[in-house]
């Protein structure tokens, strides 16, 4: 298989007419109720009406029950019916059918790149959502950083020895952006290698490593995200956790040079500690044609059981923009403005990182 190639870049009640209401008249004590105690029927004045008593008519009569022959009153469980659990269940199951109904018959989009927004929405994020809230219990900040429209580049560290990084982050933006906005993410091409992986990976929106798709999808006004450390972050060693690796020779800044779109820093602490990666079978790695095999304190001596990531807490913070639709179309070709805003936009992930770190309070909590 050939090597991985990674880019290197007020109340509003509506009032009816008809008069005011009358007032609801009390017996007691002094009072001008019948002479044996029981309430007099309460007249309308002309042009009202008279609201509706719990077991009386509109003319103070008692409503006649089962045993007068009347029909039976409403139990709780028909008052509630429409408001049930099973009514959700129905318009889900409804929901499920029709979905299934557009896959049997084809009739869904599917844009250049092979994304399937519907397929994306209704099965492949629900079933990372429980990653993200109930297992790694990822807590987001600065989503406000990210644009509401138009196309942006997320630019984030890469680490955990497999890939959920990615997946976490495009999680946390759908699902905390009130734009509800999908992330693309930048693949290197052993993703499109893989079988099932590589189906999956273009229906989820993803696509190859490569300027000109990253610049397609940027003038298209999506969001874009590259990991510019590639296999070099994801396969470091546990010791060398959080501490960022090159990010190539800035063709991700080039990127967005051409599109005028900004540049928005991600930083994502707890990924690293999922996989604590001790050591690497660069053999096997070469046999497999992997960019490495990772040995941790669970894989392979666990078999299965192994591949299991540890519960580990995450952050995943946005930083400030970076603008970039201020420079003239040739500075893409400037080599040294290029330099400078990779070793920005770099330094801003590192420091935050570190910054998450001084106040996190456990790995785990």
């Amino acid at each position: 298989m050939a090597d991985a190639k990674v880019i290197p870049f007020d109340d509003d009640r509506s009032r009816s007419g008809g008069g005011a209401r009358p007032a609801r008249r009390r017996t007691g004590a002094g009072g001008s109720g019948r002479g044996d105690g029981s309430a007099a029927p309460v007249s309308a004045l002309p042009g009202a009406q008279v609201p509706e008593q719990p077991g009386l008519l509109s003319d103070g009569s008692p409503e006649p029950g089962e045993a007068d022959g009347g029909p039976p009153k409403p139990g709780p469980d028909a008052v509630d019916a429409g408001r049930s659990p099973a009514g959700g269940w129905e318009r889900r199951i409804a929901g499920g059918l029709a979905f299934l109904r557009r896959r049997v018959t084809g009739d869904y989009d599917v844009d250049e790149f092979g994304y399937d927004r519907e397929l994306t929405d209704q099965v492949l994020m629900s079933a990372l959502r429980p990653l993200a809230d109930k297992y790694f219990r990822v807590e987001v900040k600065g989503i406000e950083n990210i644009p509401s429209d138009g196309g942006a580049l997320i630019v984030a560290n890469h680490s955990g020895t497999l890939p959920l990084d990615g997946l976490m982050l495009q999680v946390a933006v759908h699902d905390n952006h009130p734009a509800e906005r999908h992330l693309r993410l930048l693949a290197a091409d052993l993703v499109f290698h893989l079988p099932v992986v590589n189906e999956l990976a273009r229906k989820a929106g993803h696509t190859l490593a490569c300027a000109e798709d990253a610049q397609r999808l940027l003038e298209m006004g999506e969001i874009v995200g590259v990991m510019p450390e590639g296999f070099k972050g994801i396969g470091k060693p546990f010791g060398e956790r959080y501490k960022l690796q090159r990010f190539g020779r800035g063709g991700f800044v080039s990127t967005a040079l051409r599109a005028g779109t900004p540049i928005v820093p991600c930083s994502i602490v707890g990924a690293e500690e999922i996989y604590p990666m001790i050591g690497n079978a660069k053999t096997l790695a070469r046999l497999l044609g992997f960019p490495y095999f990772p040995i941790t304190p669970t894989f392979p001596w666990l078999g299965p059981l192994g591949a299991l990531p540890l519960p580990t807490k995450w952050t995943i913070q946005f930083g400030e923009p970076i603008p970039t639709d201020g420079y003239p179309p040739e500075a893409a070709e400037d080599p040294m403005l290029m330099f400078n805003l990779t070793d920005q936009v770099r330094e801003q992930i590192q420091h935050t990182l570190y910054k998450l770190l001084v106040q996190r309070r456990s790995v785990f909590f």
